[in-house]
């Protein structure tokens, strides 16, 4: 049985298949410290990760289904823009999906490194929680400027674990 702290999955996000040889693992966590578990069989992997996502309609705009760790990351951060009287961030398919393939090679690659694409990001690497990786970046002032930055109004992310428990995360962010 895999435990509440991780969901170990091996699966196709836009087209990449990652092998079970890259075992990664969705770092869906309750704001508990994340912990290991040992690889599950690719069947019920997929059929655990499947059940912990959740899809949203807004009208016609489809919108990803998010996994919980994906939705605590959004909220906490929308939470954070709050504060300072600034409207929520949307939720992006085309940077939920970017977002999910960056952080899926960081957490292959065992590196941090910003993506390429001519977009705000956020990245982190270690923190066991989503409201230890918000409240870094939060203190970080290059970090803390994406999350209030006016002009952003739309996102995505993803968290990642390696085999050896250590979390990849990443925010991107578009007008």
């Amino acid at each position: 049985m895999l435990s509440k702290f991780a969901i170990q999955t091996v699966f196709a996000v836009i087209g990449l298949f990652v092998s079970s040889s890259l075992a990664i693992a969705l770092a869906n966590d309750a704001d508990l410290p994340a912990q290991s578990t040992q690889k599950q069989p690719a069947s019920s992997q997929t059929d655990s990760a499947k059940s912990s996502a959740k899809s949203t309609d807004a009208g016609n705009v489809k919108i990803p289904k998010l996994y919980e760790v994906e939705q605590q990351m959004i909220q906490q951060t929308n939470s954070q823009r709050a504060k300072y009287g600034l409207p929520p961030l949307l939720v992006d398919q085309s940077l939920e999906k970017t977002a999910r393939t960056h952080t899926i090679w960081m957490t292959n690659n065992r590196t941090l490194q910003h993506s390429t694409d001519n977009i705000g990001e956020n990245i982190a690497m270690g923190q066991r929680t989503t409201d230890e990786a918000v409240s870094d970046w939060m203190a970080s002032p290059g970090h803390r400027a994406n999350i209030l930055n006016t002009s952003y109004k739309r996102t995505g992310v993803a968290a990642y674990r390696t085999p050896d428990g250590t979390i990849y995360w990443c925010q991107q962010f578009l007008p």
